[in-house]
């Protein structure tokens, strides 16, 4: 099971620089609308692309997606864990409630 982290954490980390936001929607989700500095990384694309994308297996990672009922963010939080990674957590509530709470956000 994936550790999770609240927004206020998470929110914290960003502006500190010290996580790297991994968007588990991709596509036109992303393009439309992600957190400060994501990256985007569904799971279909984690083993081909997380080398490249997340070189250092021991950095702060955060996965999230739009909200509690979407799996992405467990799915690609969970490969990256099964890769190596070793400090993965999940923003569970994520988009939605970023966007709700009145916190800045990116576009493609």
């Amino acid at each position: 099971m994936t550790a999770l982290i609240g927004r206020d954490e998470l929110k914290a980390a960003i502006d500190a620089g010290t996580v790297t936001v991994v968007d588990a929607l991709g596509g036109e989700y992303y393009a439309k609308q992600h957190l400060p500095g994501a990256v985007p990384l569904v799971a279909a694309d984690v083993d081909a692309q997380a080398p490249a994308l997340l070189p250092d297996r021991a950095a702060a990672i955060v996965t999230y997606c739009s909200n509690p009922a979407c799996a992405n963010s467990g799915q690609v939080a969970d490969r990256l864990t099964a890769l190596g990674y070793t400090d993965v957590r999940k923003y569970r509530e994520g988009i939605e409630d970023w966007v709700a709470a009145g916190l800045p956000t990116e576009s493609a």
